[in-house]
């Protein structure tokens, strides 16, 4: 959720110092983020969830040459090499294993390692030896949001103590999928508390067993949220690819700020079995990476028909058989893009100069750009309806989430609420849980006609938002800015910058971010594809040509600060 607009419509009374906390709380003792109340794990991330700290070789054997590669190499590159015997999965596993050693203690994005990874590679390799590779994705370490559950020896927790001790019974259904294509679970990302939806006030990026996710590109510099270490992790490499999810701007804002290819895919594309909630109206999972090609393949991986998700039933033909039917560098050629300003541009020079070279490179691709394609402003939309709906729709969901996980945790919003204000000093040390608190005062009735009301009105509003402009101009997409250059970690100042992603959301529409340049040669900036529903691979076709035209990516730094700042 966007915090500004929320902090906007909520006035908070509470101020909140902010006190010191272990940061990756899973990757090293744990006494620092230990609950107060229920079993106590000993001074060991193992005992948490079997999730032990990663020991690197010290044989002095690292390939130096595969590491410089892995900011570089698409999975398709990867696999070649593993089909032609230079490169096997057990040796990529650990080379991404030892770069979260070396970098993660500066950016905590990964909040626990998979204790069975090096295994699970392992078995990748005699997979392939034996011909029975499974999938595209086979052998090819991926890190997944840590509000995605594995049922391995990791916990899932959403960022929440509360949740160390939880046993879910089965992967979620995309882990499933991901297995299934052959991937290794490397391991779970960081993120923002609940998805950033505990309190107006919230840090993004910020979490009690994660500690505070840092911008690879400047260190003091916010990744945004909530999927802020599935971002930094691919924007460093920790990963070849990472799984991240949105129910309102989660995925494409870190992803812009950190310079990656953001997938937020149609709601019902990505089922959202075993995915700890927000709103089930809002929520996806979808894939970060490096580049447009690992997006796609991951995005195929995925998605698919869940029947216990009845949203995706339509997921299985909702995208061509092959991804790479969407890596056309001539796909914008003849088609009409909309142009996306107010509300976007004349607010930072950066970000309109990047915009300014964005729209000329697509019309240099044989694009028709069409000026004027302004998405109505959200705010009445939010005010009015969404958050009513929101609120009630979280406590109706996360209570359904918790009921039905095994282990000793909170079994509902209530309880949940107890905890964190017996375990204070670790849950709430820099923020509160209103947001919580207003949920809970709901009676989580989805079925209350005030409530589908609320539901309904916001729906429309945002589908005829982006729908009526896409027909009024006759449009094959939108394009615009996704945001402005990341502020301080903690800087809590609104901006006037619209949101990019609010109509997207509550339609449960597609958005891609691209990387698109740099503010002070430093920042990363992003150029946002939005479409409607299920024109997903048209707008992954867009981004890819965008892409490949002029590519403006480059490594993180990891600066400590601006340039020119103390």
């Amino acid at each position: 959720m966007e915090k500004q607009l929320m902090r906007s419509l909520i006035r908070t009374t509470r101020r909140h110092k902010a006190i010191a906390v272990s940061a990756a709380c899973l990757l090293v003792p744990l006494a620092a983020c230990t609950p107060d109340d229920g079993p106590r794990p000993a001074a060991s991330a193992a005992s948490a969830g079997g999730a032990a700290p990663y020991a690197p070789k010290n044989d002095g054997k690292r390939d130096g040459r595969l590491d410089e590669r892995l900011d570089r190499a698409t999975i398709l590159e990867l696999q070649e090499d593993m089909k032609g015997k230079r490169l096997t999965s057990r040796e990529l596993t650990r080379a991404y294993l030892d770069r979260i050693h070396r970098l993660n203690p500066r950016l905590n994005a990964v909040v626990t390692v998979n204790p069975d990874a090096l295994d699970l590679a392992r078995e990748s390799d005699e997979l392939r030896r034996t011909g029975a590779a499974r999938g595209p994705l086979e052998g090819i370490p991926v890190l997944i949001k840590d509000n995605i559950d594995t049922a391995d020896r990791q916990p899932t927790t959403a960022g929440s103590t509360a949740l160390l001790h939880s046993k879910p019974a089965q992967d979620a259904f995309l882990v499933k999928k991901l297995r299934a294509a052959g991937a290794v679970i490397l391991g779970k990302a960081n993120m923002s508390q609940w998805a950033n939806f505990r309190s107006p006030e919230q840090t993004a990026g910020w979490s009690a067993t994660g500690g505070q996710t840092r911008n690879p590109y400047v260190l003091d510099r916010s990744p945004c949220g909530s999927s802020s270490g599935s971002a930094v992790a691919a924007a460093a490499a920790l990963a070849a690819v990472t799984i991240g999810s949105e129910t309102d701007g989660s995925i494409v804002c870190p992803a812009s700020a950190t310079s990656t290819v953001g997938v937020k895919p149609t709601l019902g594309m990505v089922s959202r079995s075993g995915m700890i909630p927000l709103t089930s109206r809002h929520d996806t999972a979808g894939p970060i990476a490096r580049n447009t090609t690992d997006a796609a393949l991951a995005l195929w991986a995925i998605h698919g028909t869940d029947p216990a998700d009845p949203a995706t039933s339509d997921a299985d033909t909702a995208l061509p058989s092959d991804h790479r039917e969407v890596l056309d560098p001539n796909a914008l050629r003849g088609k009409r893009i909309g142009v996306w300003r107010k509300g976007h541009t004349g607010i930072d020079p950066d970000v309109d100069r990047a915009f300014d070279t964005a729209v000329q490179r697509l019309r240099a691709l044989g694009a028709t750009l069409v000026e004027g394609a302004d998405v109505a402003d959200s705010t009445d939309m939010m005010r009015k309806d969404m958050l009513p709906a929101v609120l009630t729709e979280f406590k109706h969901d996360l209570n359904a989430y918790l009921a039905a996980t095994p282990g000793p945790h909170p079994k509902n919003l209530t309880e949940l609420i107890a905890f964190n204000k017996r375990n204070s000093t670790v849950e709430m040390p820099k923020f509160g849980q209103e947001l919580f608190e207003m949920a809970d005062k709901t009676d989580g009735d989805v079925n209350a006609p005030v409530y589908r009301q609320h539901r309904s009105a916001a729906t429309r509003q945002a589908r005829q938002a982006i729908d009526g402009v896409l027909a009024e101009h006759r449009l094959d997409a939108i394009v615009t800015p996704t945001g402005i250059p990341a502020s301080a970690v903690e800087a809590l100042d609104p901006t006037p910058f619209e949101s990019s992603t609010r109509n997207s959301a509550v339609a449960g529409y597609p958005h891609i971010t691209v990387p698109a340049g740099y503010a002070r040669d430093t920042l990363p900036l992003g150029v946002s594809f939005l479409g409607t529903r299920f024109s997903d691979a048209n707008l992954l076709s867009y981004a890819y040509a965008f892409e490949k035209a002029a590519p403006v990516r480059k490594a993180p730094t990891y600066l400590p600060t601006l340039p020119g700042r103390s």
